[in-house]
């Protein structure tokens, strides 16, 4: 895994491409290399992490007969490419998946594209007809940002490289009206006016005249929708085959292990082809734990660890979250309010002080086997409108006046009950939307500037347009493709590479894998929500592996106790921004609606610490983004 950056056509490309190379050094503290073609006034830059191929003949830029490639990812198909492209007389100089690649291209242009398997962003350029191609990875695990301007084009691995090199970009209200509704930016939109983001599945190509096309190789709705009328599949074997792949590395790999199906199932897997793998679980201060009702997570990662011989490290998170808020709002690019941001760094950075680079994560199998809570409570929904609303009037009255907190404890329970009933009347996408997102549309214009009620309009529209744009018949397979295109890389692999790759750790995601996505979407939802139990195939296939009472133990959380942190650690943080933040004081957030928050928190009657954690977030990001 590494760092990619390049600048063509562009004034002082040169310069910038080592700045922008320089800035991107965590995310390959291992080698450092540039390339340049003053003629053709191109420039491309890498920052390596090496993982295969450690020698000399995988540094990057690799330039051969033509081409030259800077590319960060993996390619897990790379022994079965490699075999092809030697049965057609391709000599290979090293074992790197980069001249896989490479060769690859050479052969097939962009129609290689659909044949990669992995996760991947490159740039390649072609000597002979001065044309840069930008490239993504089918379903968005690895990041590219770019910027036009003028006939130029400057890109990167991450965000803050380019926002800190170009010097002049302006902050995007409507990213960040996105960001309060999610406590992400989703993919499609860029937290600056002037950058964007290369879409999953996708090619950008640049001339030397400075026009550009740009193609789509990849559609993960026209394929959930292919899936839905295929044959049976054998999930076990696919998910197994898939693990195995992952493992490809000539460095040590381990796994995240929080105990729960997830992770424990891969950990299972990665045990049986790597016998004596590490894994790495955290918990919580005790008292930390108590407040937030927290499960105990550590119990069920130590039954897996001992039944697979794995060697389990034990990480207790008591962070400074003062110190670590800044930080990670700096790592993570744009502004992003979960803080398993902060679990996935402090495990990665204990894992690389192990002398462990690669990591295996459950990520992607809630999204693809509806196994998040927001599933099942969408399915009960629809039970719960057929109630009469005589009855349903009560219950919501007993349920508002009950507290989600004590002054000792706080209550999952009543948390819950208080958010399925925010939803549970709405219709499908509004629902959906709301079982998952920050506010609802009153709550949204009453926190922001009078100006941005259109923008906010414009936001929610998107929402509905991504979710109604497919052809699926199947209720639960509907949420399961939202969450992949919008949740899935919006969020969980946006965090999880940019916490990842400050760790100088790359983490892997089995499940994120263009044939476990296949075979998701051949399932029917009803054979993963079955009566009140989600993620039911996924649970299924898991235990031909797994003790019961690790496939059945309740649903865990990989999030961290915000309600303890906030009640504690953050609390001067919170009214500082509340009175005197800039986003107060530039108008975009409303001082009141703010308050109102921390009071609604502060009483225990609704559980705000989510959103204020988020405002945190989005604070620090604007300041930094300001200059300010």
């Amino acid at each position: 895994m590494c760092g990619i950056a390049g600048a063509y056509l562009w004034p002082d490309g040169g310069p910038l491409t080592e700045r922008l190379t320089k800035t991107l050094a965590h995310r390959g503290p291992d080698a450092s290399g540039r390339y340049s073609n003053a003629a053709a006034d191109l420039h491309l830059g890498h920052r390596r992490l090496s993982i295969i191929d450690l020698t000399e003949t995988g540094a990057q830029p690799m330039v051969s007969d033509g081409l030259v490639l800077t590319y960060n990812g993996e390619l897990y198909n790379a022994p079965a490419l490699r075999g092809e492209l030697a049965s057609h007389g391709v000599r290979f100089r090293g074992t790197s998946d980069t001249e896989v690649l490479l060769e690859a291209w050479r052969r097939w242009g962009v129609d290689c594209l659909p044949r990669l398997r992995g996760m991947f962003a490159f740039g390649i350029f072609d000597e002979r007809t001065g044309e840069l191609t930008l490239a993504r990875d089918q379903l968005g695990i690895k990041p590219l940002f770019y910027v036009r301007r003028g006939g130029g084009l400057a890109f990167a691995s991450e965000l803050k490289a380019l926002a800190g090199e170009l010097g002049d970009l302006t902050v995007n209200d409507a990213a960040l009206v996105a960001s309060l509704l999610y406590y992400w930016v989703p993919d499609s939109r860029c937290a600056y006016r002037e950058a964007a983001k290369l879409p999953p599945g996708s090619w950008l190509r640049m001339k030397p005249n400075g026009s550009t096309e740009q193609g789509t190789y990849f559609s993960l709705r026209d394929v959930a929708a292919e899936a839905q009328h295929s044959g049976p599949v054998d999930l076990a074997a696919v998910v197994e085959e898939s693990t195995r792949a992952h493992l490809l590395a000539d460095v040590p790999v381990a796994t995240f292990l929080s105990g729960g199906l997830d992770s424990s199932y891969l950990t299972a897997l990665a045990a049986r082809h790597s016998p004596g793998i590490s894994a790495y679980t955290i918990g919580f201060r005790a008292e930390d734990a108590r407040f937030e009702a927290m499960p105990d997570d550590l119990k069920y990662a130590r039954i897996v660890a001992e039944k697979f011989g794995v060697d389990l490290h034990e990480i207790e998170i008591a962070p400074q979250v003062l110190d670590l808020l800044p930080k990670m709002t700096y790592h993570l690019d744009e502004p992003i309010g979960d803080p398993a941001a902060i679990n996935t760094f402090l495990i990665c950075s204990a894992a690389r002080e192990a002398g462990v680079k690669v990591m295996l994560s459950g990520m992607g199998a809630d999204e693809l086997f509806a196994g998040y809570r927001k599933h099942l409570a969408n399915t009960l929904a629809l039970r719960y409108q057929k109630v009469p609303a005589a009855l349903r009037s009560p219950i919501r009255s007993v349920v508002d006046r009950l507290p989600v907190a004590s002054a000792k404890r706080g209550y999952r329970s009543v948390r819950f009950a208080k958010r399925f009933l925010s939803f549970a009347e709405l219709p499908e996408e509004t629902a959906f939307r709301r079982s998952y997102t920050m506010y609802d549309h009153a709550e949204l214009t009453g926190l922001l500037s009078p100006d941005l009620r259109a923008t906010v309009d414009d936001v929610l529209t998107e929402h509905a347009d991504t979710y109604h744009d497919n052809s699926l018949s199947d209720f639960v397979n509907r949420m399961c493709l939202a969450d992949s295109r919008l949740f899935l890389p919006g969020l969980n692999l946006a965090y999880t590479d940019r916490s990842s790759m400050a760790a100088s750790t790359e983490v892997r995601v089995p499940f994120v894998d263009v044939e476990v996505v296949k075979a998701a979407f051949a399932l029917p939802g009803s054979a993963k929500i079955v009566r009140r139990q989600g993620k039911v195939a996924l649970k299924k296939a898991a235990l031909s592996m797994l003790p019961e009472e690790i496939v059945y133990r309740p649903k865990g959380l990989f999030s961290a106790p915000l309600r303890a942190w906030m009640s504690r650690d953050l609390a001067p943080l919170v009214h500082e921004v509340v009175n005197e933040g800039l986003l107060v004081r530039n108008g975009f957030l409303r001082r009141e609606a703010l308050q109102r928050l921390v009071d609604e928190d502060a009483s225990g009657q609704q559980d705000r610490s989510k959103h204020l954690w988020h405002v945190l977030t989005l604070e620090h990001w604007y300041r930094a983004a300001t200059n300010k």
